[in-house]
């Protein structure tokens, strides 16, 4: 997570700082949309040598994915958001909402796939790769508790 940190900073931005072992990178600057994370997917790649998407959010778009809350979320539940480059068409939405079933609900909101299991993650009945396919954008997924704990740290 050092090594991101620098190549964060190397590429000018402020306040840079890591969550856990993530690869979540909190920052300040005032360039937005696609272009940043192609800069940053440059730089990144140019680093370590390989290809590492990134997903950029703002800490408002962070907090408007917690308010979202499109499923009721029991205790014992697995609720996980995925970030994708950009809104899917339309048919990508209703071919996840079609994957839905009483163990799995899926529901896509502009950028980000909502996914509630009821249970544990090995309870979901859903084949990933069907998902992969109703989806088709890259994307990466954090729990829904730890994206709390990235909205708390930016406050």
């Amino acid at each position: 997570m050092a090594d991101l940190r620098r190549e964060f900073e190397a590429l000018g931005f402020d306040g840079v700082s890591t969550y856990i072992n993530s690869g979540n990178v909190v920052f300040s600057t005032r360039r937005r949309g696609r272009a940043l994370e192609r800069v940053i997917e440059g730089r990144l790649e140019a680093a370590f040598g390989f290809e590492i998407p990134a997903y950029v959010r703002t800490g408002a778009e962070l907090r408007a994915v917690l308010a979202a809350e499109p499923f009721e979320v029991r205790p014992d539940d697995t609720y996980t958001v995925a970030f994708l480059p950009k809104a899917p068409p339309a048919a990508a939405r209703r071919a996840v909402a079609a994957l839905s079933t009483e163990t799995d609900e899926l529901q896509l909101i502009g950028r980000e796939l909502h996914w509630r299991v009821a249970g544990r993650t090995m309870d979901s009945g859903i084949d990933l790769e069907d998902l992969r396919r109703a989806v088709d954008l890259p994307t990466t997924a954090r729990t829904i508790t730890m994206l709390r704990k990235l909205v708390a740290k930016l406050d």
